[in-house]
């Protein structure tokens, strides 16, 4: 039975433990305390599991060969489930940045959509880790923070003279924020993100298509793609949701269009979020436009609209070969594909559809977002500019005005 000892001349808490019929003595940093203590006894008691099953690898607990001695600033590692985690013990969460930020990615990523796992772990390999990976994470400073945040300020944009925006700026700082934070109140230290604020980001203004523009569109666009383009106009789908749109989603009986999967980064994956899994219902145009669809392609693919391979759309090449070349044809300014979602939400709200239905349509949980970002654009559909309120007071009030002001 192993224990945990004390070293009289300089208080520091080792591992006396046996392992393959020898004696073992591994070392720490840590200070005697019961904090400590309680530490590393929860570390020996799964190494003695371990070495119980048969299963105990020493090198990799302990980033060392069996035949190395033992120094006090040697690793040992803690054991979490049944895998084997380069965390070293050291007092206050000394270990490097590196090893804890893979941990908390580990630990994270179980909570997260495949697309964002690949973007936080792009964020973590291309920049957190060159940068922070060998400091130990309760030493990095405010000033280490900002000095990396001026650093990658100053990085170019890949095949541009532009630097990373605001916004890219802020996604980099956001795991890096988390994972000071919650080694800060794992390992009781101040974490170095306290008071940095995010960058201000320049707010953009959705762009919206115009109904005669949605029109001169609908009669230029080639064939095979007009479907297409009707059901991004008058459904506010998302693009994956688009792409990953599936016949077995579509009711024609109950003209709705079940909204339950989408495709990202080239591949199925869930919702956006919570609830972006709805049910659109059709127009007559929607309506029609998918019957034809499914007339022209539905014995091709399960998917509502694919290539001639019968494999979902691949946004890249449709931007490149489809949409960009649309707009310079009509002399159209280029914008995303993403502003046909904006013109159905305008649309909508332009023709008196009630905003909780529309909400509800575009998978918004309430209506917040849709009269701060899209109400704006209604009188410019309507040309009435609060005329409705005039024909009201004019209609209930005129007969009534001159005994007011008498």
């Amino acid at each position: 039975m192993g224990s945990i000892r004390s070293r009289p001349e300089s208080g520091a808490l080792f591992m006396d433990f046996k392992y393959q019929g020898r004696r073992m003595r591994e070392q720490t940093m840590l200070p005697d305390n019961m904090a400590n203590r309680k530490r590393l006894q929860k570390a020996l008691d799964r190494i003695e599991i371990e070495i119980d099953l048969g299963s105990f690898d020493y090198e990799k607990t302990f980033g060392k060969p069996l035949s190395e001695p033992t120094e006090a600033s040697d690793v040992v590692a803690l054991l979490s489930g049944n895998q084997s985690s380069a965390l070293t013990i050291r007092p206050h969460g000394a270990q490097l940045f590196r090893v804890f930020a893979n941990q908390w990615f580990t630990e994270s990523e179980v909570t997260w959509r495949r697309s964002y796992i690949i973007t936080q772990r792009g964020a973590l390999d291309k920049y957190l880790l060159p940068w922070f990976g060998d400091m130990a994470i309760s030493q990095i400073t405010k000033a280490d923070v900002l000095a990396f945040r001026a650093s990658i300020a100053k990085v170019l944009v890949r095949k541009s003279e532009k630097t990373l925006s605001n916004r890219r700026i802020n996604a980099v700082m956001k795991p890096l924020r988390q994972i000071l934070n919650e080694a800060g109140d794992r390992y009781e230290f101040n974490s170095a993100f306290r008071n940095i604020k995010p960058l201000k980001i320049k707010r953009s203004d959705v762009q919206p298509f115009t109904l005669d523009e949605v029109q001169t569109i609908l009669n230029t666009v080639r064939v095979d793609f007009k479907n297409y383009f009707v059901v991004r106009f008058f459904t506010g789908m998302r693009t994956g949701e688009v792409h990953g749109l599936k016949w077995k989603y579509i009711d024609f009986e109950r003209r709705l269009i079940l909204v339950r999967e989408s495709i990202v980064l080239g591949e199925e994956d869930e919702l956006k979020t919570d609830g972006s899994q709805r049910d659109i219902y059709m127009s007559q145009m929607v309506f029609d436009a998918l019957q034809a669809q499914h007339k022209a392609s539905g014995h091709l693919s399960e998917y509502v609209f694919c290539n001639q391979a019968g494999n979902p759309l691949d946004n890249k090449n449709f931007v490149n070969r489809v949409w960009a070349p649309l707009l310079r044809h009509l002399g159209l300014a280029h914008r995303k594909a993403y502003q046909m979602r904006h013109t159905a939400a305008t649309i909508w709200l332009a023709s008196g559809e009630a905003p909780e239905w529309i909400a509800r349509q575009l998978g918004h949980t309430s209506t917040e977002m849709l009269f701060r970002v899209y109400s704006r654009y209604v009188p410019n559909l309507t040309r009435q500019d609060g005329s409705a309120m005039d024909r009201l007071l004019v209609k209930n009030f005129t007969d009534a005005q001159p005994r007011l002001l008498a």
